[in-house]
Order: structure tokens, then C-alpha cells, then sequence
């Protein structure tokens, strides 16, 4: 008589425990939170309307429209106007001066970008139920807080970070104040819809900086 056929073995299977796999799985979450997609509308929203109010780089560049001013209050008043009819532009200028000094020293650049990925995806993103699990620990709100303050001001002090980021500032700065000081405001029109423009732009700036989550 024939024998009955062998069942198959069966073999082990190994759930994953709490702590493995954790940071994926943060990480995932954190993108997936309503908190995230309302902080990258908003930036993409910010970035299109604040390029709608972009001057023509010609203009800004305009060799013609350049004189030395006679006395300081007379630099202080042209860049008071060129501050507000370039705000886009010189805000590209300060942006591209402190890319350029970071992107001179990409260690100081991958220590920046880590930083603000562990904000992101550890605190600011990451979703009220979903804790931090760290070689099979669990870390509070405060914990992690705590944790991400120390890191930053380790990051940004024991490394160049800090000082990059001040001279890619100043230098963009210096490039703003010295370019709104030479440059003759007489040919912009500064009427009131631009002055409303102007608010309209501080008003989204200042939505956009809002915590996602407060539902400014």
C-alpha cells in the first residue's frame, strides 16, 4: 500500500520586533502625514506666487541705472526702494550666495541636510501616534526634543556649518546692500498696487513659516 505523502516542513517565520525596521518606518509615516503634504503644497505655492513677483534680471543688471550716491542717507533711501521693488531677486541673490558657500564644503552640507532631515522626520512630520523606537527604546516627545537640540548645536559648533551659513549670508548681504545703494530708483514705478504686492508677499511668508498644523 502506498504510504500517505509527506507533508512539506514548515518553516519558522520570524516577526520583526519593535525596533527593527523603526526608522523606515518613521520615515514613511512622516511622509505620509497630512502635516507634510500641506508643508510641500504650501512651499510650492509660496515658491510660484514669490516668482510671479520676480523682476527681470536685465533691470536689476541695468549698467545705465548705476551712480555713486552723494551721502549715506541718499544710499539708505535707494536701497530702502530697491529693497522693495527687488525683494524676489535680492532673496534669489542671498539664497545663491549660501548655496554656493555650502556646496563649496559638502561634509558641512550633508551634516546640514541630516540635521533637517532628523527634524523633519523624527519631530516636526512625524505622526502624534507613531513614537521614536531606537535600538529597541522608545523615546518620549521631550526625549526626542531634547535629543534633537543637543545634535544641532554639536552639528552646527563642532563643524563649519555655522560659519558657512553666516558668510553665505553676509556675502549675499553685502551683494544687496551694496547693489540697492548704486542702483538709481528713480526709473521703478513703487505705486500702491506694488506696495500691496509687497504685503501680499509678507502675508504669504509669514503663512508659510506657520506650523502646518495650526491650520493658519
Amino acid at each position: 500500500m502506498a504510504s500517505a505523502a509527506t507533508p512539506a516542513p514548515l518553516l519558522p517565520v520570524t516577526s520583526t520586533a519593535a525596533g527593527g525596521g523603526s526608522a523606515t518606518g518613521l520615515s514613511d509615516a512622516a511622509l505620509a502625514t497630512p502635516a507634510f503634504r500641506l508643508f510641500v503644497s504650501r512651499l510650492a505655492d509660496t515658491a510660484r506666487r514669490s516668482l510671479a513677483d520676480r523682476r527681470p534680471w536685465t533691470e536689476l543688471l541695468d549698467r545705465s541705472a548705476f551712480s555713486r550716491p552723494d551721502s549715506l542717507s541718499e544710499a539708505t533711501s535707494r536701497l530702502r526702494r530697491n529693497l522693495g521693488y527687488f525683494r524676489v531677486n535680492y532673496a534669489a541673490v542671498v539664497a545663491f550666495s549660501l548655496a554656493a558657500s555650502l556646496l563649496a564644503h559638502p561634509f558641512s552640507l550633508l551634516v546640514l541636510l541630516g540635521i533637517l532631515g532628523a527634524w523633519c522626520f523624527l519631530y516636526v512630520f512625524r505622526a502624534p501616534d507613531q513614537p521614536v523606537v531606537l535600538f529597541g527604546r522608545t523615546f518620549t516627545d521631550r526625549e526626542t526634543l531634547l535629543g534633537l537640540v543637543v545634535a544641532s548645536v554639536l552639528a552646527f559648533f563642532l563643524t563649519s556649518v555655522a560659519s558657512l551659513i553666516i558668510s553665505g549670508l553676509l556675502v549675499g548681504g553685502a551683494i544687496v546692500a551694496a547693489h540697492g545703494a548704486c542702483r538709481v530708483p528713480e526709473d521703478l514705478f513703487l505705486d500702491d498696487p506694488s506696495a500691496a504686492s509687497n504685503g501680499n508677499t509678507t502675508s504669504r511668508l509669514i503663512s508659510f513659516l506657520a506650523s502646518p498644523g495650526s491650520g493658519v
